[in-house]
């Protein structure tokens, strides 16, 4: 058996993403980057053609702006005028006018719901969707019922709208203590579920269940201390949340409800929390190791395979980029400080000196702050059962999710036979964790790592060239004839496209 994961890993829109399925970018014109485009916003020009007035649009004038030049797109009640941004847009021209004219909100949640829109468009701003007449609740249609069935479509209707059991929660105190108890309902919850924040008084639980998000969010009514602490029974699926007082007096309620409190909801939108940045080491000539710190009153681990977006002000407008976290296990050669796994976040990341975002994370200073955002991604830890074989393609720094995959394969897989890497740079300066790898490679005979370089010095002796079918076949051999073989591909696109290619042509079929 082969399993290749979806092109969901790291996410269609991750910098990082494996397959070629997923959105693609689109080569911009000279003078059309998003620096290009943030300096248009700032220079005063119309881009509403409304001469700065702000309108209510009714869905009928919505509808009447749907071409190139004239392009209108509703993103959650707010209609932005995107012509002006079409040459800018990484996705092409013809991503933007798949919503034309029409309400994009589905259509942009399923690409980019990550992306700061409303700092991005402010500019745009034509102005807010007309609300529609309520309808009287003695208008509304009967449910016919034939036969004492309900008609095909309202049974459809019925069924999209079923999700998991909703959640419910308790709260019971002592002298010093509140625990907040949330019963889920499910089986299959563990620590990487729950992210839970505490700014102030707010207080916010998230639960992660499938597609869905089960939300506790109070203002509460009292003052706690910022150390909290999570436990989960996984086999009955609850949670429970240890908050302490910084009084020992008696809560008469927990809190007053914020936004979403006690709701299951789909997965929308993003939540952040600001981050410090408490170290940064050089790891190769382009490419450094950040290691930020999670506020105290934030329980958050991203689960393996999945990503998080960071998020940094620059002139004026909140920028977003994708970024999958690295794990401590390959870290024997950093430096302070000790590592604490559920405080620190680490991410292996290339320095672009003519790109935007990354030149403005490399100059904070230690002590700064990042907005780091609520994990993302489909990665499937249950592809490990029973895993004897496992396959990595990385290409640069495709590398970066597959260290917490090689770190729990080779810890928490009883029936790994092997592990092989297979891991691709331009030159030898630009292999990451080079020496950490092969150390690796020494100490434990399941694992073995093929360096490959496609621009290399004389002095070179390893594998040369770009990925092909010759290099892949040569060196991805099953431990076993019939060992159960999961491949993991990671890297710029035409680099995962080949990988494909090759995988649907291998010897393991």
């Amino acid at each position: 058996m082969l399993n290749v994961p979806s092109q969901s890993f790291p996410a269609p829109s991750s910098q990082q993403r494996v397959a070629s399925g997923g959105r693609s970018k689109v080569p911009l014109k000279q003078g059309r980057s998003l620096m290009d485009w943030i300096r248009l916003t700032k220079s005063g020009k119309d881009l509403t053609g409304l001469k700065g007035r702000l309108i209510e649009v009714t869905e009928e004038e919505l509808k009447k702006h749907n071409k190139k030049d004239d392009c209108w797109i509703c993103i959650r009640g707010l209609v932005y005028n995107v012509s002006p941004y079409m040459e800018y847009h990484p996705g092409g021209e013809d991503e933007l006018m798949k919503a034309a004219g029409s309400d994009g909100t589905d259509l942009f949640d399923q690409v980019h719901r990550w992306v700061n829109y409303e700092s991005m468009l402010k500019e745009c701003l034509v102005g807010r969707m007309a609300i529609k007449p309520a309808v009287p609740k003695d208008y509304r249609e009967e449910k016919k019922v034939v036969n004492g069935m309900l008609p095909k479509s309202q049974v459809t209707d019925a069924l999209a709208k079923e999700g998991p059991r909703s959640p419910s929660y308790d709260w019971f105190q002592t002298d010093s203590l509140v625990t907040i108890v949330i019963y889920t309902k499910q089986k299959d919850i563990n620590l990487d579920s729950v992210i839970v924040d505490h700014q102030d008084d707010s207080f916010r639980a998230e639960i992660i269940i499938k597609d869905y998000s089960y939300i506790i969010h109070l203002g509460l009514s009292h003052e706690i201390q910022e150390d909290l602490s999570v436990r989960v029974v996984e086999n009955v699926g609850k949670i429970e949340i240890v908050l302490k007082k910084k009084e020992n007096t008696s809560w008469k309620r927990l809190g007053h409800p914020l936004e979403n409190h006690d709701s299951l909801v789909p997965k929308k939108g993003l939540h952040y929390r600001k981050c410090q940045l408490i170290s940064k080491e050089g790891v190769t000539h382009d490419t450094k190791l950040f290691c930020l710190m999670l506020p105290p009153s934030t329980h958050l681990q991203v689960p393996i395979g999945q990503h998080v977006y960071l998020k940094l002000p620059i002139t004026g407008t909140e920028i977003v980029k994708p970024y999958t976290p690295v794990s401590d296990f390959l870290l024997s050669e950093v430096k302070e400080p000790v590592i604490l796994n559920n405080k620190y976040i680490y991410f292996l990341i290339k320095i672009y000196p003519a790109g935007l975002f990354t030149p403005e994370l490399d100059h904070l200073q230690i002590g700064d702050f990042v907005s780091v955002s609520n994990p993302e991604g489909n990665f499937k830890i249950s592809q490990f059962q029973e895993l004897e074989d496992l396959i990595l393609l990385a290409a640069g720094t495709g590398f970066t999710p597959m260290v917490k995959i090689l770190t729990y394969a080779l810890t928490n897989i009883p029936s790994l036979r092997k592990v092989k890497l297979m891991f691709f740079n331009k030159t030898e300066d630009d292999i990451i964790w080079r020496s950490q790898l092969e150390k690796l490679a020494f100490k434990d005979k399941r694992f073995d790592v093929e360096f490959v370089v496609s621009a290399p010095t004389s002095e070179w002796n390893g594998k040369r060239g770009h990925i092909s079918p010759a290099l892949l076949s040569e060196f991805l051999k099953r431990s076993l004839d019939k060992s159960k073989v999961l491949v993991c591909i990671c890297g710029p696109t035409p680099f995962t496209e080949q990988g494909i290619r090759w995988q649907h042509n291998n010897p393991f079929k």
